[in-house]
């Protein structure tokens, strides 16, 4: 079997099922400081969906059209950019050589580097710390586990059951992502995260006729409402054609063919939808969602039903099957399908691991380093749209229904000095949830462009829990975007003292 280790070893303390991003900071964070071994089993690229078919990626072919954008829009370097479109070519170069050329040597020689083995192959659970594994020449090899077995398996485009929809062979997210020729019409299927980014950056590509069918009635439907109308606002500006509350029916596609990874995978594709509209294109993508990779890794052998997202504890421990030996982290266990909480997830899991091995218990108290929880009440997120979606914590709509008793404050974002000397048309808005209970964030929400690094210090105020009266020192750098959040405290104070006084 193609591995990076003796072919003949089969015990190690730690094994990893999947080595993307978590899988691989599950395994240094088990092994650095404990003394503890660990192995990597993976049968495709280390490294995983976020370095090669999704974040990294997308983010390589969404920042050279945001550039443009805006460049469009600063005096004095409009005219320089005036008419111009982007070099595609060297956009597509460009994002090959972000994901390496989906060549993952690198990520092996990390791992080897850091002293964690690879094990090249198709891994399944065969028993409590057993992992069966199937190489790339079909042999099969046993590996056991001393201490724990992590699964970072991951999650996979969803295909919904459209009539002749998976006979189309539609795009799906590696395809939209890798792609390596432009089509003229696309029609994306969705309104998410993943549709409004692979909107944004097909448009900026040169797609002619670009249509979202989406079933919702506004695009992002998991942000706060404000956000999906600004992205469709823009959207539209752009040229592209949104279609919300409709459902596409049937998909027919002449000359269906596995033409590979970001190629039109055959002729005219037509769509039709559900109020017998039809969308002729000449490729369909598949945005609507994912699904976990549990339906294949030998779960029933562990004594659990195979498919579906794995239950955990705060310390990532999976719930159905006793022992404390198996964990899982990342996409697979539905709590948060963003790369930066997976790797979040598997640092708590690791460092869980180290210390039972050692003998002992570690805390799980609820603000307790290891207890992942804590992390959990932030997840922030970014949807790199034009405009950017920057959010951590709860939206408003969560946070009624988790019984909070809800204050919200809102301030419009083209009203900063920090944003107006960006670009003369700013638009933007600003939100935050607070529970009146304890003065505190519990959720935040900016929409504009270059709002990305305002999510940080909105994670920072909702994980923390620091109080609304604390937050006024936290004083904001001048003149940038960052100064939105003493307008939003001027706004609360103005709305508790009209209030009062009313």
């Amino acid at each position: 079997m193609a591995g990076s280790v003796d072919p003949d070893r089969s015990e190690w303390d730690v094994i990893v099922l999947g080595g993307a991003a978590a899988g691989e900071n599950a395994a240094q964070y088990a092994t650095q400081f404990s003394g503890l071994d660990a192995v990597l089993v993976e049968a495709e690229l280390l490294g995983g969906e976020c370095s090669y078919w999704a974040c990294m990626p997308s983010k390589a072919l969404l920042r050279p059209g945001d550039v443009l954008d805006s460049a469009r829009h600063v005096p004095g370097v409009a005219p320089l950019v005036a008419g111009g479109t982007l070099d595609v070519p060297a956009v597509l170069a460009h994002r090959d050589t972000v994901v390496n050329h989906l060549d993952d040597t690198s990520q092996i020689r990390w791992a080897l580097d850091t002293d964690i083995d690879v094990v090249r192959g198709y891994g399944r659970l065969a028993g409590e710390r057993v992992v069966r594994v199937t190489g790339p020449d079909g042999g099969i090899r046993t590996l056991t586990a001393r201490h724990a077995v992590v699964i970072d398996t991951g999650s996979s485009s969803a295909v919904p059951p459209i009539r002749g929809l998976a006979e189309a062979r539609p795009w799906t997210s590696r395809d939209v992502t890798n792609l390596h020729e432009v089509p003229r019409r696309v029609v994306i299927l969705g309104g998410g995260v993943v549709a409004c980014e692979s909107a944004t950056w097909l448009r900026s590509l040169g797609v002619a006729e670009l249509s979202l069918v989406l079933r919702e009635e506004g695009l992002l439907p998991r942000s706060e409402p404000f956000a999906g109308r600004l992205v469709g606002d823009a959207l539209t500006a752009a040229g592209v054609r949104l279609l919300p509350g409709r459902t596409i029916t049937e998909v027919r596609r002449a000359d269906p063919a596995d033409t590979g990874t970001g190629i039109p995978h055959g002729g005219e594709v037509t769509c039709v939808l559900d109020d017998g509209t039809t969308l002729a294109a000449d490729e369909i993508v598949v945005a609507a969602g994912r699904t976990p990779n549990t339906g294949d890794i030998g779960l029933s052998s562990v004594g659990r039903p195979d498919g579906g997202y794995l239950a955990v504890d705060n310390q990532q421990c999976v719930c159905a099957v006793p022992g404390r030996w198996l964990y899982a982290v990342g996409d697979v266990c539905g709590r948060a399908l963003l790369t930066h909480m997976g790797k979040y997830q598997a640092r708590v899991a690791g460092e869980v691991i180290a210390a039972r091995a050692a003998g002992q218990h570690p805390d799980d108290g609820e603000d307790s380093p290891l207890n992942a929880a804590a992390g959990h009440r932030g997840a922030p997120q970014v949807t790199f749209t034009d405009p950017q979606v920057g959010s951590a914590g709860l939206t408003e709509r969560e946070a009624r229904a988790a019984g909070i008793d809800v204050e919200t404050v809102t301030y419009d974002m083209a009203g900063l000095a920090g944003t107006y000397v960006m670009r003369d048309d700013y638009t933007g808005r600003a939100l935050l949830v607070l529970d009146r209970a304890t003065d505190t964030v519990v959720g935040a929400t900016f929409v504009g462009p270059d709002i990305a690094d305002l999510v940080h210090a909105a994670t920072t105020a909702v994980v923390a829990r620091i109080p609304v009266p604390v937050l006024w020192h936290v004083v904001p750098s001048y003149p940038t975007p960052s100064e939105v959040w003493l307008r939003l405290l001027e706004t609360l104070r103005a709305q508790r003292t009209q209030a009062r006084t009313a």
